[in-house]
Order: structure tokens, then C-alpha cells, then sequence
């Protein structure tokens, strides 16, 4: 049995730590006023018909905490990463010079701000939810168990060991959303 449990304890523990990693992904996406490259992470241009992620056709750098330099590896795609950039509806206006894409990141407004501060937040509320859920399926599997002859001492022991679990990736994203928030205010 308790191998049984250890097996529920790693699945739940990789759902939630599955719903941590989509967190920072997502929350990269969200721009904090500076300029980086994994602004533009979710900008997808049409490569010759095809749905291409903007880092497959070219290259993405930072000069300072403003601009971005974009240098495709194709000339042929400079028109087209400026399209892709400008529909992503991202609130930057992409200038190309023939050779690169140049994208001077403007300065946040503290509404524009506060809009990503709550952004940030609802983002983390949905992985809390994610890991809620995973605790909720860890805990049916170990009622499940308890009904197939575990002792009722073990599963009060696993139920505490699934929530303490669970606290730890709560603590984990309420740092994570605490630390976006603080770099987005920051002026």
C-alpha cells in the first residue's frame, strides 16, 4: 500500500508542479516596463503559409531596458514579423530599417500597470486551482484506497501529506505572483 501512496504523492506532486512551470511561462509573457525578449514569446509570423513561433524565424535581443532588436534570418520575413507583432496586440509599434525590426518599449501607465498587476494575479489563481484539483484527485485516489484495506491511521497521514504538499506549491506561486507584481509596479 504505501508503495500505492508514494505513487499518488509523485503524480500529485507533478501536476502541481506542471501548473507552477505553465505559471512562469505565462507570467514571462507579461511585460514588467522593461524590454525582454520573452515579451514576444507568444507572437506567432506566417513562414511561407505556416503558423511559426517568432523565434524559429529569427533572432531576439535586448541593446538596454527599452528596445528590442529583432533580425530575422530571412530578409523575405521582415514584413511579415512586423505584421505578426502589430495583430499580436501587444502595445508595441514595430519600426524595420530593411535589415532589422527595431521596437522601442514605451514607458507603462500606472493604469496599464495595474491592469498586468491583476493580470498577474488571475494568472496565479489559476494555478492555484490547477494544484487544488490535483490535490482534490490525490485525495480520491487515497479514499480509494482506504475503501481496498487501507488502514484509516495511513490515509489520515497521506491526507496531511497531500496538503502539506499543496501548501508548499500555494506558498510557491503566492512568491512567485508577490515578486511579478513588485517588477511590474516598479517604475
Amino acid at each position: 500500500m504505501t508503495e500505492e501512496l508514494e505513487l499518488i504523492f509523485m503524480e500529485a506532486t507533478e501536476n502541481m508542479q506542471g501548473a507552477f512551470d505553465h505559471l512562469e511561462k505565462e507570467l514571462m509573457n507579461i511585460r514588467a516596463g522593461k524590454a525582454s525578449p520573452g515579451m514576444l514569446g507568444g507572437v506567432k509570423v506566417d513562414y511561407y503559409g505556416t503558423e511559426t513561433p517568432l523565434t524559429q524565424v529569427a533572432n531576439i535581443n535586448s541593446t538596454d531596458a527599452r528596445t528590442l532588436v529583432i533580425q530575422p534570418w530571412e530578409k523575405a520575413m521582415i514584413d511579415p514579423i512586423s505584421t505578426a507583432i502589430t495583430y499580436a496586440n501587444l502595445g508595441l509599434n514595430p519600426q524595420n530599417n530593411g535589415e532589422v525590426i527595431i521596437i522601442s518599449v514605451p514607458m507603462l501607465t500606472e493604469e496599464r500597470r495595474k491592469d498586468l498587476s491583476k493580470k498577474a494575479h488571475a494568472e496565479g489563481e489559476t494555478a492555484k486551482v490547477s494544484v487544488r484539483n490535483s490535490r482534490k484527485e490525490a485525495l480520491d485516489q487515497i479514499k480509494k484506497l482506504e475503501k481496498d484495506g487501507l488502514s484509516e491511521d495511513l490515509s489520515k497521514v497521506a491526507q496531511v501529506k497531500v496538503q502539506s504538499i499543496v501548501d508548499g506549491f500555494s506558498e510557491r506561486i503566492d512568491r512567485l505572483i508577490e515578486a511579478k507584481e513588485k517588477d511590474i509596479m516598479t517604475v
